[in-house]
């Protein structure tokens, strides 16, 4: 995934289209994920993720939209719609919520 990732780089884009990229790896690279996802955004390019993990794509992004049945559901900053409890009950699990309560 870095691999990929630092290919795209290479080409000095403005924009970085990204699926799924921490698909399939153990946690530890995950987070590494994440994180050159964040420092590629500070370097000025903007980064579109799509991603399975919506707790942590939620956390490193400015905006989110949240779909729901094909169609666009929710749409804000990332920390808004973390803290949702309409999308933390459809997407995150009850269980989360009453974790922060």
């Amino acid at each position: 995934q870095m691999l990929a990732m630092g290919r795209a780089l290479m080409m000095n884009p403005s924009v970085l289209l990204l699926d799924e990229p921490s698909a399939g790896l153990s946690p530890r690279y995950q987070e590494q994920v994440f994180e050159r996802v964040l420092e590629v955004n500070r370097a000025g390019v903007s980064v579109l993720m799509v991603e399975q993990n919506a707790r942590r794509c939620l956390q490193v992004a400015h905006r989110g939209y949240v779909l729901d049945q094909g169609r666009n559901a929710y749409t804000g900053p990332g920390e808004e719609l973390l803290n949702d409890e309409r999308v933390v009950e459809l997407y995150l699990g009850s269980l989360s919520a009453r974790a922060r309560d």
